[in-house]
């Protein structure tokens, strides 16, 4: 019965430890992007986007036959 008299304020401290981490996680950003780890993966290394996160420019017009636009490929008349 005496061990309790200890056991209780130490699973006090811990849940409130616990709870400290996960508002410390949430004001940090650490919930921000869910989706984005898992989609990082799956994009090559060599790509030269970048941030794969980041939205292309507002200006930037889009890319409606991307077969035909790509250079690596040869031309079909």
């Amino acid at each position: 019965m005496d061990v309790i008299y200890g056991l209780i304020p130490g699973m006090l401290v811990l849940g409130l430890a616990a709870v400290a981490v996960l508002f410390w996680a949430t004001r940090t950003g650490q919930y921000d992007d869910l989706d984005g780890d898992g989609r990082r993966i799956l994009m090559d290394e060599d790509a030269e986007d970048g941030d794969p996160r980041r939205a292309p420019p507002m200006d930037a017009e889009p890319d409606l036959n991307p077969v035909a636009s790509d250079p690596t490929k040869p031309r079909r008349e």
